[in-house]
């Protein structure tokens, strides 16, 4: 095992306003994961001012049919990212061409919902659902019915409200997976087509999508073992098992990517929807308002449109970003988190559950945003 640090462009790391000497301290919470045996490998990218200093540690495969270091460029199964990366984009990108608003309700786009939340129904919005605030229950086994993809969502259509709409912040996948319909609805696009075509191609995010393509098999981050392969592991296929029964193309579940990527997506942030580019991909008023407290006075979390902020259940900043940061984490071992105030990306992709799904990377994530903020000299 080894710890491949991209420092030597010694000028980069100086215009990024780090110190080289605790820059290390930043890839050693890398290391000391893999050799703790929580992950089998990671790779971490931190971004500031246009400048990117990338570490990578471990393995991205270790499993029975032996070992694939991991590189720069591994793809690895980003989880829950998909929430931040591809779905709230794409629901802002058509609230900025006035083809939606945050405030309809849910069975504008999606009739079926009626039927199921009575009266409820014309209370859900798209705003509640992006808050996690709609009242859906966070998981439903949606996957060993044997259920078509139109089935699933009738069956999420059709899950009945734990609590009334805005009454608390709960996660909710199902609320995503919604979402996720409602964006292909309005814009008479499937979501696969319109990330790549509407976020990832403006943004220059190459390695970034659904269903990826055989050719980046050599690239992938392994996931949990698979009993049918013989101890081998999930390779390149959604972890997720709901997204994987929609077909692997999900509003909650669904996304890969490199930590490269990410870093480019987060930089558009930062820009206020301008990527490092220069192009516009989303307004700076829908930036700010995705950013912003949006729960205030709701009990359960702190959110944004998507986002988790400083004070929620969930943040995963750890101790040092400033109370206007936000981010992101997946299941599979995955974050993106910013911090406007220091202009400052941090992108960390593991594979956690390589090793199985009780293995914790939270210690992990807070000494690595700790030790990147420590690192900082201006």
């Amino acid at each position: 095992m080894c710890l491949i640090t991209d420092l030597r462009d010694t000028s980069a790391a100086e215009a990024l306003g780090m110190s080289l000497e605790k820059a290390s301290q930043i890839g050693d919470t890398l290391r000391e994961a893999v050799v703790q045996g929580d992950i089998p490998g990671g790779v971490a990218v931190i971004a500031r001012y246009g400048q990117r200093v990338r570490f990578a540690c471990g393995n991205a495969v270790d499993d029975e049919s032996g070992k694939v270091p991991v590189s720069f460029d591994t793809v690895y199964d980003c989880a829950s990212l998909t929430k931040v990366v591809v779905t709230l984009p794409l629901v802002l990108m058509l609230a900025d061409q006035g083809k939606l608003q945050l405030d309809d309700p849910v069975t504008t786009y999606l009739p079926a919902f009626t039927a199921a939340q009575g009266q409820h129904a014309d209370i859900v919005t798209i705003r509640h659902l992006l808050t996690h605030t709609a009242g859906l229950a966070p998981y439903m086994n949606l996957y060993s019915h044997g259920w078509s993809r139109e089935e699933i969502i009738a069956r999420v259509c059709g899950a009945p409200l734990k609590s009334e709409p805005g009454s608390a912040v709960e996660y909710s996948d199902l609320g995503y997976i919604l979402l996720g319909e409602i964006v292909a609805e309005v814009a008479g696009t499937p979501l696969a087509t319109l990330a790549a075509t509407a976020l990832f191609a403006p943004l220059g995010m190459a390695a970034s999508g659904y269903l990826p393509a055989a050719s980046l098999r050599r690239r992938m981050a392994g996931t949990e073992p698979d009993p049918g392969l013989g101890g081998g592991c999930v390779l390149g296929v959604v972890h997720d098992e709901n997204a994987r029964a929609m077909g692997g193309v999900s509003g909650h579940a669904g996304l890969f990517s490199t930590a490269d990527d990410l870093a480019s997506y987060a930089e558009m942030w930062l820009g206020g929807g301008r990527s490092a580019a220069g192009r516009r991909v989303l307004s700076a008023a829908a930036v700010e308002v995705a950013t912003r407290t949006c729960t205030a006075g709701v009990p359960g979390g702190k959110r944004g449109l998507g986002w988790v902020l400083r004070g929620d259940p969930f943040d995963a900043a750890g101790d040092q970003f400033s109370p206007v940061s936000y981010g992101h984490t997946g299941f599979t071992g995955t974050s993106v988190y910013v911090d406007p105030l220091r202009e400052l990306v941090c992108v960390l992709l593991t594979n956690r559950v390589h090793y199985g799904r009780e293995r914790s990377i939270a210690g992990l994530r807070s000494k690595f945003h700790n030790a990147a903020v420590a690192a900082l000299v201006d």
